[in-house]
């Protein structure tokens, strides 16, 4: 007989998981472990296809052709996803969970595609790369579709209040092709679908942007289609909700001379005082002596609401040197949207310092029409037109002036003098000395010349640079990508100016004597770069001459054939509606003109590999 050994259950039962544990231990180690990376993965760099470029492609079958990606490896990233989008079907391709940085895709050619990586690993957190664009070209020979815009705001589904019951939209896209054509946009924004006819003045756009106007409270779609002249490419389509109208008016409103004499008498740093449109009398002075600061501008500026423009209307006055306009000895003022018309003296005088005056006019002055003297600094005078100013005697007033007794660091940006009796810009000093005036974007048309055409008494220059009684003061003078046309005497004067002058790609043209920088009293330097002359050139002269890189020298040769228009007639056209000068062909250069690329770079913006002679960018 067998004797058995009696084990109570649950010590069997304590053995077997003994067991079972001794045996996961033995078939395991911590060199041997399953590792789990779980730090998030960082963005790839995106290597080919490059940005908004045409790729190359690799063999092409049934017009399917190779398209190579590559990407450099990502840190903490275990796989990839490639995300491929059509740009015009919007159609995605996904290539996921790549273990390589590189792939070859076949794509439908003559389209325009975008390319992301999404960063991946065991993880629950993903990370994508940028964005890049790129042409899959078509047929040899055929014209590439254009990029589609990108729509940049505002961004879709947001809701807008709009102000003065308008928006503005904005796109992003280059201005040409891959082909190097030229792009233009047409702006669809309705309450339907975003694909109603838009308005003319939406079509042919070669801005990125476009103010419309809209309702309140109601919901909009809108695209933007780019077109090359033979191919278009479409947007997607955003929506927007615009909620109450706001008004861009906050302050004073004045409609009549009084309101707005008492309005500057009254006025506080910070205010802003608004002039209805329409003309207004004045027989004396306006005086705007009290100053605003630095944080808190004192605003003088048109009502944005009107169609019409406020005219100060000075014809009353008698011509003499104390019927001034405008005097400005206060400081930190933002006049803007305003015309001073036939004062009896200067239009307006500036003595202050730090002062904005923007988008006015300043005609038939029986002085010069906008003049800073009294040591006035640090004054900007942007997009404003002096035209047609003359005395009685028919022997002064200028465009506009920083002379005499001015002080420093004044500037003048799009501004525009046209057929005033004595210069354009008139930079002659006394009781002043080593100061600097920036011209930026100015033209100066047909100075010397009366409203009806004729001849005047004045000196008829278009920029003079300086000058002074005994012929020893220095006025610096700083002048970029700004023209002197047409004007009787001198384009760019000397006038005995002993200080240093800089021009940078500007251009003169049909001037009496296009430069007069002579040798008698010569300035003290003279630096010319980047610009262009039609004609004979003039006096180039100073104790240092820095002249390089113009239309005269070096093998290049300026003659009307490089030129896609020589009438400068454009020039005193109608201001765009933000006060920016108008687009005009004169004196644009032609594509094949050796003018372009011919320049060096002084650290002004510029496209293809060098700067353009000039002061228009080809």
């Amino acid at each position: 007989m067998k004797n058995f050994i009696n084990i109570p259950l649950i010590n069997i039962q304590r053995l077997l998981v003994l067991f079972i544990a001794a045996l996961t231990v033995s078939c395991s180690s911590d060199d041997d472990a399953l590792e789990v990376n779980t730090e998030v993965p960082g963005a790839a760099n995106l290597v080919l296809p490059q940005d908004n470029t045409q790729c190359e492609v690799g063999e092409v079958v049934a017009n399917m052709a190779e398209v190579f990606f590559e990407w450099n490896e990502a840190t903490h990233a275990e796989s990839y996803d490639l995300v491929i989008t059509n740009l015009a079907t919007q159609e995605v391709k996904q290539r996921p969970n790549l273990t390589t940085t590189d792939l070859m895709v076949r794509l439908e050619r003559g389209h325009a595609y975008s390319w992301k990586i999404i960063s991946k690993n065991a993880g629950e957190e993903t990370t994508e790369s940028d964005s890049y664009r790129f042409y899959v070209a078509g047929e040899p020979g055929s014209n590439n579709v254009p990029f589609p815009a990108t729509l940049s705001a505002p961004a879709s589904g947001v809701q807008i209040s709009p102000v003065d019951g308008k928006v503005t939209l904005q796109w992003e896209a280059a201005a040409t092709d891959t082909d190097g054509d030229p792009l233009t946009f047409t702006l669809f924004a309705d309450t339907v679908d975003g694909k109603q006819e838009p308005s003319e003045e939406w079509k042919g756009l070669t801005v990125n942007s476009m103010e419309i106007e809209v309702e309140p409270n109601s919901l909009y779609y809108w695209h933007v289609e780019t077109s090359d002249g033979q191919n278009t490419a479409i947007s997607n389509t955003y929506t927007f909700r615009t909620g109450e109208n706001q008004s861009s008016v906050n302050g004073k409103v004045v409609s009549t001379s009084q309101e707005i004499l008492d309005a500057i008498a009254a006025a506080i740093p910070g205010e802003n005082i608004y002039i209805r449109g329409g003309e207004y009398v004045f027989n004396s002075t306006i005086k705007i002596d009290k100053s605003g600061s630095e944080a808190n501008v004192i605003s003088l500026l048109a009502h944005p609401q009107d169609d019409t423009r406020p005219k100060f209307d000075f014809s009353s006055m008698a011509e003499n040197s104390s019927n001034r306009g405008i005097e400005l000895g206060g400081s930190y003022w933002h006049i803007k949207g305003i015309d001073v018309f036939k004062a009896g003296d200067n239009g307006m005088l500036i003595t202050g310092h730090n002062n904005l005056v923007e988008f006015s006019t300043f005609s038939e002055c029986s002085d010069t029409g906008l003049q800073l003297a009294s040591g006035a600094s640090n004054n900007t005078i942007l997009n404003s037109d002096s035209y047609f100013n003359a005395d009685s005697t028919l022997e002064n007033a200028d465009g506009f002036a920083s002379k005499l007794d001015v002080g420093t660091g004044n500037k003048f940006i799009g501004c525009r003098a046209w057929q005033n009796l004595d210069d354009g810009w008139d930079g002659y000093l006394r009781n002043a000395d080593n100061v600097t005036t920036i011209y930026e974007d100015c033209w100066s048309i047909q100075n010397g010349y009366l409203k009806d055409g004729s001849v005047s008494g004045g000196d008829g220059n278009g920029f003079k640079t300086g000058g002074s009684d005994n012929k020893d003061l220095k006025h610096n003078a700083i002048y970029i990508r700004s023209v002197a046309v047409g004007n009787r005497y001198d384009g760019f004067d000397h006038n005995s100016n002993r200080g240093e002058v800089t021009l940078y790609n500007c251009s003169a043209y049909d001037n009496g004597t296009n430069y007069g920088f002579g040798s008698t009293n010569p300035l003290e330097k003279l630096t010319i770069k980047n610009s262009n002359v039609l004609g004979e050139v003039g006096s180039i002269n100073a104790t240092t001459l820095d002249v390089t890189h113009n239309s005269w020298m070096e093998g290049v040769e300026s003659s009307v054939d490089d030129f896609v228009s020589i009438d400068y007639s454009q020039l005193t056209g109608p201001r765009k509606p933000d006060g920016s000068l108008p687009d005009v062909s004169f004196f644009h250069l032609e594509a094949d003109s050796d003018m372009i690329d011919a320049g060096v770079d002084v650290g002004l913006p510029y496209n293809g590999s060098a700067p353009d002679l000039g002061a228009f960018e080809f």
